[in-house]
This record gives C-alpha cells, structure tokens and sequence, in this order.
C-alpha cells in the first residue's frame, strides 16, 4: 500500500461495467484496487496478497462468492463486504454465516459503500493496534479499556472518539474529519455534537488536575499530544 493510499481493496464483481464503475470511484477515493471477475481467480488473488478489504459479488461464474467467502475465511481474517441483489433475509444470513463481515444490496448508494468501507477497514486496524501509550495514559484498543493511573469508564462513542484521537495524535483534526471518522457519513445532526464529546473525554482524562491532553485548535478543530 503507498504512503497516500487509504488501504488496498479486491474487487470481485463480474458485471463488466459496474466493475468498472467501482473500480474508478474507489480509486477516486483513494484506494488501491485490483479486481477479479470470477470466483477461482478472486480465492488466488485473495490468498496470495494482503489486502485490507475485499469487495465481493455473490452471483459469481466458476464458484459462487458464499463458496470464496468461506474458502478465503479458511486462512484470512481480511473484511469481507458481499454485494447482493438479494435483499431475503435467508440469503442475508447466508452470506454473514459463511463468513462476511457485511453486505450491501444493490443497487447502492456508493457514499454508503464507502462509509462501510472507511469502517470495517478502521475495525481493523484497531483490532492490529498494540496499546497507544501518551504521557500516562494508556489505551489498549483489543480490550478497549484505557487507563491513567486508575482505569476511565468511556461509553463506546467516547472510547472511539478518543481513539481516532489517539491514533493521530499530535495532528490537527477537523470537526468535520472527526465526524466522518466517529459517526459516520449518515450523521445528520451538527457538528457541535463533537465539542459535546470532547467536552466529555475532557472531563473524564483530564481530572483531579491531571496535564492537559486534548488541545483545541482555534479555526480548526482538536489534537491529542503531550
């Protein structure tokens, strides 16, 4: 993955134009794409690279994408996102229990798809993540528990919103960049909603006269540093 690249995604999608379609706004976006129009070459591609994502089609020639779902899931816990015209339950269940992390049905808004993207590639970087250490506090991603002397009671929201923090620590944020990141590209309420949280991170990390570690950036937004 290059240095710009936001992570590398297979596309498995034998439909010819919406392949193409894909590949170009995923591209676009940032990422790295390498795409497959069958099943048998989607299982090589996939066993035989690291990628952080795999896009892949259920209604597939030479094998279906259930069947790749699960061979790949033999050997590899990459994020696998299943594209489907099936909107049944049954086939729903059917692609999470051989192995999917999600599904979105066609046809999709592609702002959907990349939200989905952002977050499962996120999760799991997260779950790769050894424990962030800043001054004292201590943050352990795999447990999501942190701690600063004692251990701090985040709700989830917090613990995310102080994490994506933590993960770029030292860089100014955006409230917009932390919104997209932490809430996610449906949030439809404003974006104060992060100063309300930080508000709360603040009094929870930063107590009983502990140093300073959000610092708010006039204009712009919030960092976490020493």
């Amino acid at each position: 993955m290059s240095e710009a690249s936001k992570g590398s995604i297979l596309l498995v999608e034998d439909e010819a134009n919406l392949a193409r379609y894909l590949e170009l706004e995923l591209t676009h976006e940032g990422y790295e794409v390498e795409v497959s129009h069958d099943g048998l070459s989607a299982i090589q591609k996939a066993l035989d690279n690291d990628y952080d994502l795999i896009l892949l089609d259920i209604m597939l020639p030479q094998l279906s994408g259930l069947e790749v779902c699960r061979r790949i899931r033999e050997s590899k816990s990459v994020p696998i996102i299943l594209l489907t015209a099936r909107s049944e339950i049954p086939d729903k269940v059917a692609g999470l229990d051989s192995g999917a992390n999600d599904y979105v049905t066609k046809p999709f808004a592609i702002e959907e798809l990349f939200a989905r993207i952002r977050a499962h590639i996120r999760r799991q970087e997260q779950k790769e993540l050894e424990e962030i250490v800043i001054g004292n506090l201590v943050i352990s991603p795999q447990a999501r528990r942190v701690f600063r002397d004692e251990e701090i009671i985040l709700t989830p929201r917090e613990f995310d919103l102080l994490l994506y923090l933590a993960m770029n620590q030292g860089q100014a944020l955006s409230r917009d960049q932390i919104l997209r990141a932490v809430w996610g590209f449906d949030f439809t309420g404003d974006t104060n909603v992060v100063d309300v949280y930080i508000r709360y991170l603040r009094g929870k990390i930063e107590r009983d006269n502990a140093p300073k570690l959000i610092h708010t950036i006039r204009g712009v937004g919030y960092s976490l540093r020493e």
